[in-house]
């Protein structure tokens, strides 16, 4: 017997709100009955789990012990713009001069999440 991930629950201040944040960033649709002031919110990604918003009343403190790690479909750097532009701030570059490494960004509500390369940036560098 296994258990299967069903969810990635994430607590936040306004599901509505950050799921739109997400579904932007994934390009995935929010789940059809999700509305404005809803406490519960789903983005409906293409595989795997759904990521799943709970409003909370207390606000996030401290760094997550959990996160996404992003890998785009453009080149890291297209992606990190992009995300920054929906929303998202820049909170530790850790991109190195030889093209490796990851950015980590912020969501609206402060939640942690990184930016890896994409496969073209890969093969890139290996080549």
């Amino acid at each position: 017997m296994v258990s299967v991930v069903q969810n990635v629950a994430i607590d936040c201040e306004n599901a509505y709100e950050l799921a739109r944040f997400w579904s932007g960033v994934t390009g995935r649709s929010l789940h059809p009955e999700d509305e404005p002031g809803a406490r519960e919110t789903q983005v409906l990604l293409a595989e795997g789990p759904v990521l799943h918003f709970n409003q909370v009343p207390e606000p996030k403190k401290i760094k997550n012990r959990i996160h996404l790690c992003l890998r785009p479909e453009t080149s890291r750097e297209q992606e990190v713009e992009r995300l920054l532009g929906l929303g998202a701030t820049l909170v530790t570059d850790r991109r190195n001069p030889d093209g490796s490494g990851w950015a980590v960004l912020a969501d609206p509500e402060g939640n942690e999440f990184c930016v890896l390369r994409s496969e073209s940036d890969r093969a890139a560098m290996s080549s």
